[in-house]
């Protein structure tokens, strides 16, 4: 009522308009409550419209829901909603608006009781409509901190919902959104629910696969990986080939720079050099939802099925990668896999390497060594020569990307 912040200062500007104001409070989900207030609108003012928008949080994951934490939630919609219904059906109204979510629409992590809650908002939208009555439920997206259900946003929790591709609202923004969906029919005649919501949809194309279904159609580009910076963005196709081609102790690197990455990038770290290998997720700042956050990345870039509570159940970064290298299934290595990588390894040293002329001759000479110690090995054994020592070629290589042009001649990969 009066108590609630604000609501002094509210009505003494509704009234210095012209309006006569009434401030009552009730429990809109005690139904004999809500019966005794609409009972005492005056006659002389019917009741016209109806705007629900009470809400509760109550979030966790859905392991740690219990019947009292989705009575919390669900209570103050679905019961305020459904008595609001019942109590109003003989009224002349004009509209019935409900603040609904897009938590009900796309889901979102550690909210399952919330998106239930206004999951029933939408659908009740349509089952009003259905029985010829006004209805319109209005899943937001989330509002600026500091107004209303978002006061508690934490800085990690815009930097999660900028890159799913959301903003914030503005009060401005969203009385204006309130204005042409709700009062000016914008949700359209045929369906009961619209979604207000500020997108960026340059962040949405950037995510690919991970984009929500009902999105895909704003972004008119086909749906396909991204690849970003380092291993963060590694295909699973690819992951699972470069772990196959690599010695266990490179194995396990490999995994904890494509973990680190998506650790800090949930954290909203700059780099993944700030996550330790060994440092506890809970010291590095992990909660309940930026875990699922990563498990769902990682599960986007190994294919596994992980748990929500991968993040608590493996403690650490490099206890999480020991993990996902005994769940993942790695392809048979063919046997000259390993020894090609290292050869691109050596590739790309030698093109990075800035020498002068007598460090190039020592790398030239050792790298003639290599071959000729190559050739002499091969022909040890029953095979033909895969290298001709006498047809000259060898001799007449003067740098680099020669010797690697005839290796890869006589080994049939060019």
């Amino acid at each position: 009522g009066l108590r609630a912040p604000g609501a002094g200062e509210l009505v003494a500007e509704l009234t210095g308009l012209g309006a006569e104001v009434t401030v009552a409070a009730c429990d809109a989900s005690d139904r004999e409550a809500l019966r005794d207030l609409l009972a005492a609108v005056p006659v002389g003012h019917p009741l016209t419209a109806v705007v629900h928008t009470a809400g509760v949080l109550d979030d966790g994951v859905v392991s740690a829901l219990s019947p009292e934490r989705l009575d919390a939630v669900l209570r103050p919609k679905v019961d305020a909603v459904t008595h609001l219904h019942e109590l109003t059906q003989d009224a002349d109204l004009s509209a019935f608006v409900m603040f609904s979510s897009i938590a009900g629409t796309f889901g979102s992590a550690g909210q399952a009781n919330y998106s239930a809650a206004n999951a029933f908002l939408d659908g009740f939208a349509e089952y009003r409509r259905a029985m010829g009555l006004p209805g319109t439920s209005l899943a937001w997206g989330p509002w600026a901190p500091g107004a209303g259900m978002t006061s508690e946003l934490s800085e990690s929790d815009l930097l999660r919902m900028a890159r799913g591709g959301v903003h914030p609202l503005t009060a401005e923004q969203g009385l204006a959104l309130l204005d042409s969906t709700a009062l000016d029919g914008g949700a359209g005649p045929d369906r009961g629910t619209a979604l207000p919501m500020s997108l960026d949809v340059q962040a949405l194309r950037g995510q690919a696969e991970s984009i929500p279904p009902l999105l895909r159609h704003l972004i008119r580009t086909p749906v396909r990986r991204t690849a970003e910076a380092g291993t963060a963005g590694v295909g699973q196709a690819e992951l699972e080939q470069r772990l196959a081609a690599l010695p266990l102790a490179d194995r396990e690197q490999l995994m904890l720079e494509l973990v680190c990455a998506q650790a800090a990038t949930v954290l909203g770290h700059y780099s993944a050099q700030d996550i330790e290998p060994d440092q506890p997720f809970k010291e590095l700042g992990f909660d309940s939802l930026t875990a699922v956050e990563l498990r769902n990345r990682l599960n986007a870039a190994t294919k596994l099925r992980l748990p929500a509570t991968s993040v608590f159940d493996y403690p650490t970064p490099i206890v999480l990668v020991r993990y996902l290298l005994e769940e993942i299934t790695l392809p048979e290595a063919p046997g000259t896999a390993p020894l090609l990588l290292e050869l691109d390894r050596l590739e790309a040293a030698l093109d990075a390497a800035e020498l002068g002329d007598e460090e190039y001759s020592k790398i030239t000479s050792r790298l003639q060594q290599l071959t000729s110690r190559w050739q002499e090995q091969r022909k040890h054994t029953d095979a033909p020569d895969v290298l001709d020592a006498d047809d000259g070629e060898l001799e007449s290589v003067e740098t680099a990307d020669e010797l690697f042009d005839l290796i890869d001649k006589e080994l049939g990969m060019s």
